[in-house]
């Protein structure tokens, strides 16, 4: 679908506001599928991305400035995302031995448990996408974003 059509545009856009509409647009598509994907396990994309990061850590803790860090949405709360993991139990937060003003964030095995169920589930949701390029075509998708974001 056109973005046009989809925006119930009835002036024609230039091609700046085009991509900048498309990307916006696109961005809320996949935000709210991949919020379906979560919901069963009531988890947020944001503590997802935690969840993410702290298992990609291989056993060894994390602090908050790391977490945030590698956030996508940088504008997270990260202390209140882990607060909610806190409760969930799917992290656990320590004192740092080395510096008592860190803390270190470190997955559970019961986090570890709900991100290797999520694991399939996402890989879908992420191939539904992927299945309408080629790989060729994914790949300057890439370069193309990167290009635009002023990255390259």
């Amino acid at each position: 679908m056109k973005i046009e059509d989809a925006i119930k545009s009835t002036t024609a856009l230039s091609p700046s506001k085009r991509t900048i509409l498309n990307i916006m647009y696109t961005q809320i598509v996949l935000s709210e599928t991949f919020n379906e994907v979560l919901k069963p396990h009531d988890l947020s994309t944001e503590q997802f991305n935690v969840l993410r990061i702290l298992r990609g850590q291989k056993g060894k803790p994390a602090n908050m400035g790391l977490i945030q860090e590698r956030m996508i949405s940088k504008t997270s709360n990260t202390t209140r995302l882990v607060d909610k993991l806190l409760l969930k139990e799917l992290v656990t937060r320590e004192v740092c031995p080395e510096n008592r003003r860190k803390m270190d964030i470190a997955i559970t095995e019961k986090g570890i448990e709900v991100l290797a169920a999520l694991d399939p589930e996402v890989d879908r949701h992420e191939q539904a996408y992927a299945d309408n390029l080629s790989e060729d075509e994914l790949t300057t998708f890439n370069l193309l974003l990167e290009k635009y974001r002023g990255e390259q």
